[in-house]
């Protein structure tokens, strides 16, 4: 019998067919190992009723939801969207969905925001690169499986998969230093080892370049924090500047223009990552090129494997490449200067 109001029960289909409830939920869980004249009869009872199953709770006593999570600092940023469709389509080849969660660019938000979204799904892709140490190693450690992704870390054993910004703005400071630059602004990033690893980058050139200087300018992740910046870099009398990222460059270039200075003409301006719109600038941003798309494959297969016990594969760190753009250019010589 039908109930009179809601969905089919599960005990509705197990009174029609004479079985139990837990038979009626091992048929529809393809779990069921007995004699096949009982599964067919929950069957057509299950098709009569219009039963449909709670597939949410189908997931959890598989031990399985099909969906993994994917925790990023910012959404908006077009790194983060280009690592989450290849992800997404990695991961959908094999029959799992992607869940998004966005931090908000707030890191000690990020051990709960993960421990939240770890509970409705089967696995996490980590991206936290300003989370403190000590809570990244817990929550890694906590949450498994978990992929941990431009971030490195010796608190966690999570595989990883990491792009070596240290080297990129190091390439990208030795370009503008053949140039003919000698003094460098920096628009810093959040506080946090992508910030760290950029300024130790730098300070590997400067450290080895006698006649280079560096002024360091407060900044952020985004092009309003670029924006902002561009009085300070104006006042230094820098005559080239390495933003923390591509959108700070964006937003900086576009403050230097409203400072009456002229992008590479009079200050040449370098970002980090190669986001999809950095080469369609005015002018095309010089930049260092990340990988999004490779690292959203490669954490598929790594998550992969752990779902299914197996070992991932090794953890990898790309190297960026220079991609030399019209955005840099050798400072402008002083009126009356030798040619």
């Amino acid at each position: 019998m039908t109930p009179r109001s809601g969905a089919t029960t599960i005990s509705a289909v197990a009174q029609a067919a004479g079985v139990s409830p837990a038979t009626v939920s091992r048929v529809m869980n393809d779990r069921f190992f007995g004699d096949p004249e009982t599964a067919e009869r929950v069957r057509t009872a299950a098709r009569e009723l219009h039963y449909s199953p709670n597939h949410l709770a189908r997931s959890f006593s598989l031990g399985q939801t099909k969906a993994i999570a994917f925790l990023v600092p910012d959404l908006t940023n077009p790194s983060f969207q280009a690592v989450l469709a290849s992800l997404s389509k990695a991961a959908a080849a094999d029959g799992y969905r992607v869940l998004v969660a966005d931090s908000a660019e707030s890191p000690e938000d990020e051990p709960l925001l993960a421990a939240e979204v770890r509970r409705r799904c089967d696995a996490l892709v980590l991206c936290a690169p300003r989370m403190p140490d000590a809570a990244l190693g817990e929550t890694t450690n906590a949450l498994g499986p978990v992929v941990l992704l431009n971030r490195s870390s010796h608190s966690t054993s999570a595989p990883t998969l990491t792009v070596d910004s240290r080297a990129g703005l190091e390439a990208l400071a030795r370009h503008l230093h053949s140039l003919g630059h000698r003094h460098l602004a920096y628009v810093e990033g959040p506080d946090g080892p992508a910030n760290e690893n950029r300024l130790r980058g730098i300070g590997d050139v400067t450290g080895s370049t006698k006649d280079l200087s560096l002024t360091r300018v407060r900044g952020g992740a985004n092009s309003e924090h670029g924006l902002a910046a561009a009085p300070a870099v104006a006042r230094s009398g820098a005559t080239a500047v390495l933003a923390f990222n591509d959108l700070v460059a964006i937003g900086l270039i576009h403050g230097l223009q409203e400072q009456g200075l002229r992008v590479p003409d009079d200050i040449s301006v370098t970002g980090f990552d190669d986001i999809p719109f950095a080469r369609f600038m005015t002018p095309p941003l010089t930049t260092a090129s990340v990988p999004h798309e490779s690292l959203g494959t490669l954490a598929w297969n790594r998550m992969r494997a752990l779902i299914d016990g197996d070992i991932p594969d090794h953890d990898v760190v790309f190297q960026p490449r220079l991609e030399i753009r019209g955005s840099t250019a050798p400072p402008r010589q002083e009126d009356g200067a030798e040619s």
